[in-house]
């Protein structure tokens, strides 16, 4: 008797893992795509890239302006119209300015990172949002990135939902 209630319970127990299983919802979403047809993000972008031109204009006129600096050093010193001490001043003068373009170089890298992650972040956290709602109220267990998975069913793409309630 006793090993037919612990049968009995397997059963069961299986029984209820079987429907549970079959009870979960899982889905998938591509939101690269999703993020590529927003006008937000293509927005960000062009402000990013507007940023981007602006320092790299700034940067190249400062680099020009010291290429031209030290040509003209050259031409004092092949006249002969520095000393030694001057030559070394101007030297270390520009040695300086070069020094200093490389911290303004990786300033502007920092601040396009930073610009970048300012103007993104709340879209992402926007497009996390419409995934998360979707999820809710469709009854998804899971939605997977589909980059990352290795094989699925088309029916399970709920890209085109995600894009409805983004208003795309």
């Amino acid at each position: 008797m006793n090993k037919i209630f612990k049968v009995g319970s397997l059963i069961a127990v299986m029984c209820f893992a079987v429907i549970s299983l079959q009870a979960q919802k899982f889905g998938y979403v591509n939101s690269q795509a999703i993020l590529a047809e927003m006008p937000d993000v293509k927005q960000a972008e062009a402000n990013l890239e507007a940023l981007q031109k602006q320092l790299e204009k700034k940067l190249q006129d400062g680099l020009t302006k010291l290429q031209q600096d030290y040509v003209a050093i050259q031409q004092k010193v092949e006249r002969g119209e520095l000393s030694p001490k001057q030559q070394e001043e101007e030297a270390k003068k520009l040695q300086d300015r070069q020094t200093q373009l490389q911290q303004d170089e990786q300033n502007m890298v920092q601040q396009i990172q930073k610009k970048r992650a300012d103007e993104l972040n709340p879209i992402l956290e926007k497009v996390n949002k419409a995934i998360a709602d979707v999820a809710k109220e469709n009854g998804f267990q899971f939605i997977f990135e589909q980059g990352v998975l290795l094989y699925f069913e088309e029916s399970q793409d709920v890209s085109s939902m995600v894009k409805a309630k983004l208003n795309m």
